[in-house]
């Protein structure tokens, strides 16, 4: 080797360590122009990595090494002549032995993976000695040696791991070994790591691989015990990283031993001599196992002991920023994924009873806990929880009044939760919970948390809010201009929340909040002054939603030019903040914002389009985007494909950076990305005709993001898409269109290429949809596209969309399977997470549609159909679930109109057991299913009216603040009696009945019965006008207040034409009393 080569080239390596850059930049550019494009530099390389006094100066020699060695498919590699090879080869192992330092025989491992990913990888095997060396030094008496050796394997696994098949008994029984190493820690680890490894390429038919491996978790679970007990930071992050690998892979690896990881992982959590970080790691992995083993977790019954381990975790205390995660914050987290990924009554109840023993507690951290925890669960177990909010609501109530701080802050963020799932349920409370509010708001210790929480409280408080405006407002500006800005941020977001359940009424107090706010969309500098100048955006939005285009126009072109000024700033909250308001804007001036939609548009585009990932870290060395696909590769330990000319000076994967590279990756661009895919399809709906130029555009671009590793931004490209569709349908002045199997009404020819550009490739991204949110809005939009554009939208598609549903039904949907679904909790008679029923009833929903849109040409299909439907209405399925098979039965009845004929029998008996349901809303949906059948089987059933009317009669007489559900049933099941009635008045007691009907008119919580009940009530006064005119009185009260222009929409006009009619028929009549009602 020339010696003066070599010596330059060492040098050069100094100099890119060189602290000035620019030395660095001219040392980088030589050596990639001189140097490394020879293949003189491997063995040169490889000297110095042996050779040179300076530990960091071999290691780069040997990261180095490693790169030459891979780059171009190894042509420096091929090039360098075969003795070179073989030798370098031969001392490789033996150099790795005698390096002192840990960090360059790793590089230099990693060097030996490259030559192992060129030369094992072809056959004949180029390095048949390398395997059975690696074996031999793996089981030697010498430490160093296996930690060489188990590195180098670990290494090789890494990069080359698809040819290790045939290796996989010979390894499984070296790693049962060196898991249990006596002498290295290091050996233990790296064994630890490499089984990740392993444990990626053994397929689920692989029984026996699958099962040697179940036979290593527990020495693996004892390897991180150790090293948790040893304090060893960087090993216990190796060792959560690779259980969190055994759990989200398909093989059921961990699955034989979920009790024994949840145990470990809750007793790491829970011992607080165990270092905050470790404890905070071990919770995230338990999160996963909820998440990734939910059937296995279920199955076992495991949810008791998780909550009653969580629940101490949640009385520590909290660090004081609110980003910072603790043991704390992390617990209440795996509370929310268990609450979301089991079924409520594994859950809640198991929770209720631990709230009873925190609540009555004298220490406050116990009562915290209590709250958080309540408030958690409540997004997956809202359902369960809402028959029995009475009961709870004191823990709520009693909570916002504890003399302790952070008991009251707790009970504000907990409430906040229920407002967000309970909301109806809330919002009845007002006059209890505002006051309690308005106190906190101004106490400086809880004010941030109460206003926070006012924020969401007002946001469903509609129109009662008008009995506390006068009051809020005065406080809140008061607020609004002596608070700190993080008070002012939570107070102009109230401020917001106040104008949205307000609306109009919210005109007397614009001026003067408008005003105030302004300002702040100027701010410019920290962080906290740009939050509050997104919040602000975000409200001045809401405040013009509420008064108005002609109240708001004179702040528009200012505002509008103050949310383009933000478009320009480095700062994706802000970019958020200006698409939110764009479509608030659009949809408050309509055709009057199309002048903007050149400066908007483009903004969206590239918003749509960005590279997400943090630049410092995923340069792609060609200036263009890293893809997922780029991400993984770049950052697989020992084998990074990164540029070339980039420092990579220590070649161990950055576990921190890379847990804040994906942090990064899937936060604010991500949330950015989602908000203006949702702006294009506002933007759409609100300009109309005046967006037509960038359909095509845009319309890819959200196509594009259909296929996005974030599950919001898919939802955001499908919610934007099927708007897109429903918008250019409007546009084409589309005639009615006719149920039918055979399109009659075909769509416009724009209209029907969107449709067959975007309904296909949309198919394309459910067939391979993982998460249940984006299957439920999938089912959602496609079942109201369906509804409004008719059969025309699915034509040629109804097989696929049948089959879609029919698979969630049987769940055997993609987003729906579990590598443990063969357990015994698995399968659909399997109790369901209330998520899990979302899906099933949007699903339901999909052929309700279908039915609509089809009409009785929906019979032959709905064969198939209702046995999966009946299966959710039997009385062992969760209230949710018999709600909504019945109340889909219902839907899909009415639109197959006289085709249900044939049905009539199974529909009826499922109807009949469904009033008898011990839960309201499932007695409201049979007794609507009840009636529409009557109305539209061709099959008398007038048999039946006696047996249904006694099962009917208790949903007349509700008691005294009953719940919604309740009413609702009423209100029902005056539609049904109405249907009898219409069909076959013969066959009632009309005398008995009429009374009972009457009284409950007016109807005021299910409106869509008024065509029903008001049809028998015109056809009774045709024919047997006197069993009416007893209740004249209160009938013509009923007319006028469904004619008032208030209630103009609780019934149809072709309904109101006929009560006129009948009015003026009366005045001849009684004209006294129908002007005593104002008619």
């Amino acid at each position: 080797m020339d010696a003066s080569y070599l010596q330059t080239l060492q040098q050069l390596l100094e100099a890119t360590m060189n602290p000035d850059t620019n030395v660095i930049k001219a040392a980088t550019a030589q050596l990639n122009t001189q140097f490394y494009k020879n293949s003189t530099c491997i063995p040169a390389l490889y000297e110095i990595s042996c050779t040179n006094t300076n530990q960091a100066v071999r290691q780069l020699a040997a990261v180095e090494l490693r790169k030459r060695i891979s780059v171009g498919d190894g042509k420096l590699w091929k090039k360098t002549p075969q003795q070179l090879r073989e030798q370098i080869k031969q001392s490789l192992l033996e150099r790795l032995t005698q390096e002192t330092s840990a960090l360059v025989r790793h590089a230099l491992a990693r060097a030996v993976s490259a030559i192992a990913d060129l030369e094992l990888t072809v056959q004949p095997v180029q390095w048949p000695t390398l395997m059975p060396g690696l074996y031999q030094a793996a089981q030697s008496p010498q430490v160093s040696h296996r930690e060489t050796a188990i590195y180098v394997l670990f290494s090789l696994l890494d990069t080359v791991a698809e040819s290790f098949e045939s290796h996989l008994q010979n390894l499984f029984a070296l790693f049962s070994k060196s898991l249990v190493d006596p002498e290295s820690a290091e050996v233990r680890m790296t064994t630890l790591r490499a089984l990740a490894k392993v444990a990626e390429y053994i397929s689920v038919e692989d029984k026996h691989d699958i099962k040697a491996f179940q036979e290593l978790i527990v020495p693996m679970l004892n390897v991180l015990q150790q090293a948790i007990k040893d304090g060893d930071d960087q090993g216990v992050k190796y060792g959560y990283d690779v259980f969190e690998t055994l759990l989200i892979l398909d093989t059921p690896l961990v699955s034989k031993h979920v009790t024994e990881l949840v145990q470990f992982f809750l007793g790491v959590a829970s011992d607080k001599e165990v270092e905050e970080e470790m404890r905070c790691g071990a919770l995230n992995v338990l999160a996963w196992i909820v998440r990734y083993k939910k059937s296995k977790v279920q199955a076992l019954g495991l949810a008791k002991h998780v909550i009653e381990s969580l629940l101490p975790i949640g009385c520590e205390d909290d660090p004081e920023d609110v980003d910072e995660d603790s043991p704390s914050r992390l617990a209440f987290r795996c509370l929310d994924a268990l609450s979301q990924a089991l079924p409520p009554q594994q859950v809640f109840p198991v929770l209720t009873a631990q709230l009873q023993v925190y609540m009555s507690s004298s220490d406050p951290r116990m009562r915290k806990s209590a709250l958080m925890a309540f408030g958690v669960s409540v997004e997956g177990c809202s359902e369960y929880i809402r028959p029995h909010v009475d009961q709870l609501w004191p823990v709520i109530e009693g909570g916002l009044q504890d003399p302790e701080v952070i008991v009251r802050k707790a009970a504000c963020i907990a409430l906040g939760c229920l407002c967000e799932w309970l909301s109806e349920e809330c919002a009845t409370r007002h006059s209890t919970i505002v006051p309690i509010l308005f106190n906190l708001i101004v106490d400086p210790s809880t004010q941030k948390n109460a206003c926070t929480c006012l924020d969401s409280y007002l946001e469903i408080l509609g129109d009662d809010i008008v009995n506390y405006l006068n009051l809020l407002m005065e406080r809140l500006l008061v607020l609004l201009e002596g608070g700190a800005v993080p008070v002012k941020i939570t107070v102009t977001g109230a401020i917001g929340s106040a104008a949205h359940a307000a609306k109009e009424k919210f005109a007397p107090y614009f001026d003067q909040t408008i005003r105030r706010l302004v300002p702040f969309v100027g701010l410019q500098g920290t962080d906290e002054q740009s939050d509050l100048r997104g919040v602000a955006t975000d409200t001045i939005g809401t405040l013009a939603d509420a008064v108005g285009a002609d109240v708001f126009r004179p702040y528009f072109h200012d505002m509008m030019k103050a949310a383009f000024e933000a478009l320009t700033m480095d700062n994706t909250r802000l970019r958020e903040s200006s698409f939110i308001f764009f479509g608030v804007m659009a949809q408050v001036f309509g055709a009057d914002f199309a002048p903007y939609l050149q400066q908007c548009v483009p903004a969206l585009v590239a918003s749509c389009q960005q590279n997400e990932s943090a630049d410092e870290l995923l340069e792609d060395g060609e200036g263009g985007s890293a893809t997922t696909a780029n991400l993984a590769e770049a950052f697989a330990a020992g084998s990074s494909k990164l540029d070339d000319d980039e420092e990579d000076i220590e070649d161990e994967t950055d576990l921190d950076a890379l847990e804040a590279m994906f942090s990064k990756v899937n936060s604010a661009v991500a949330i950015e990305k989602e908000v203006a895919a949702d702006t294009i399809g506002e933007l759409f709906a609100a300009t109309k005709a005046a967006f037509v130029p960038y359909i095509e555009e845009t319309v890819q671009v959200l196509i594009d993001l259909l296929d996005h590793y974030y599950e919001g931004i898919r939802k955001s490209a499908v919610g934007a898409l099927f708007s897109c569709i429903k918008t250019i349908y409007e546009l084409s002045n589309p005639q009615d269109w006719v149920p039918g199997g055979v399109v009659q009404v075909p769509f416009h020819a724009d209209v029907k290429k969107l449709v067959d550009h975007i309904l296909p490739r949309i198919f394309e991204a459910w067939a391979t949809e993982d998460d249940k949110s984006v299957v439920i809005l999938m089912c959602s939009e496609l079942a109201d596209s369906m509804s409004k554009m008719g059969p025309a939208l699915v034509e040629g598609h109804l097989d696929q969309v049948a089959t879609f549903a029919i698979e969630i039904l049987e769940k055997k949907s993609l987003c729906q399977q579990d590598p443990d679904g063969d357990d015994e909790a698995a399968g659909v008679d399997a109790d369901s997470s209330e998520y899990e029923s979302a899906l099933i009833s949007n699903a339901a929903d999909v052929f309700g549609a279908m039915a609509t849109v089809l009409g009785p040409d929906f019979a032959q299909a709905f064969g198939s159909v209702l046995p999966l439907i009946s299966k959710y209405s039997e009385p062992k399925r969760i209230q949710s679930e018999r709600s909504m098979a019945v109340g889909s039965l219902g839907e899909i009845i009415v639109g197959l109109k006289g085709g249900v004929t044939q049905f009539t029998q199974p529909l009826l008996q499922i109807i009949s057991r469904a009033l008898r349901d011990e839960e309201a809303d499932v007695r409201s949906n049979a007794a609507f299913a009840a009636g529409v059948l009557i109305e539209n089987t061709e099959t008398d059933l007038s048999a039946h009216f006696l047996e249904l009317l006694t099962a009917l009669q208790p949903f007349f007489t509700p008691p005294e603040h009953s719940a919604p559900a309740v009413y609702n049933a009423r209100d029902n099941a005056a539609g049904a009696l109405a249907r009898m009635i219409s069909k076959n008045p013969g066959a009632l007691p009309l005398d008995q009945v009429v009374p009972v009907l009457v009284n409950t008119l007016p109807l005021h919580f299910d409106t869509l019965e008024n065509r029903a009940v008001y049809a028998a009530i015109f056809a009774l006064f045709r024919t047997q006008p006197q069993l009416l005119m007893p209740h004249i009185d209160h009938l013509l009260q009923a007319f006028a207040y469904v004619l008032n222009p208030e209630h103009d929409e609780d019934t149809t006009d072709e309904t109101k034409a006929e009560m006129r009619a009948l009015v003026e028929h009366l005045k001849a009549q009684v004209p006294d009393k129908v002007a005593a009602v104002g008619l």
